[in-house]
């Protein structure tokens, strides 16, 4: 299910969020007061374990489709990630590392979970992902991602940039302060 834990930045060593809730009303509402955009889109297709990117994408290709009518995002890949993946937990730790983008971070999670870590202002945002749960992290928004230490989702990604994922790194440990997806 999702949820969404939203902590003071100056929390200390064990930080106690002053909002929590599994709501995707409340979740939405939370999040759009912060610019963030969160929808709730069904998951349709059911995937093989064995599933590939051209796969993932055929699958969902109606979703992608109404996406990119807007002709923000005409890059889309996809990336499944589980506990056998081989570079997972380079993978991990990389994502980990609060960075902004210079574009928009839009993710639909048609399998499994994961933990986008905003950093707004005074506020750190946890918002657990799962499936069904469609998020756009505007550009310039400082944030890291947690897989967890046995990753299993399954996300497509829409860019604005051809190149994809491209991250500049901020050099701030505050990521190591608040709670992971384990």
């Amino acid at each position: 299910m999702s949820h969404l834990q939203i902590f003071p930045v100056d929390g200390g060593p064990h930080p106690i969020p002053s909002f929590a809730s599994n709501d995707a009303g409340l979740i939405r509402s939370e999040l759009a007061e912060r610019g963030i955009g969160f929808e709730r889109w069904p998951a349709r297709a059911a995937l093989p374990a064995a599933a590939g990117a051209e796969q993932i994408l055929a699958a969902y290709a109606a979703e992608i489709a109404r996406v990119q009518a807007s002709g923000t995002y005409p890059t889309v890949d996809a990336i499944r990630m589980t506990p056998e993946h081989p570079e997972r937990e380079a993978l991990r730790q990389k994502f980990l590392a609060e960075h902004t983008h210079s574009e928009d971070e839009v993710r639909f999670f048609v399998e499994g979970r994961g933990l986008f870590c905003l950093h707004i202002g005074e506020e750190v945002l946890q918002m657990l992902c799962e499936q069904d749960d469609w998020i756009s992290v505007p550009a310039g928004t400082k944030h890291w991602f947690d897989m967890g230490s046995a990753p299993q989702f399954c996300a497509i990604r829409f860019f604005d940039n051809p190149q994809g994922w491209v991250a500049a790194f901020t050099g701030d440990p505050i990521a190591s302060r608040f709670p992971l997806l384990d």
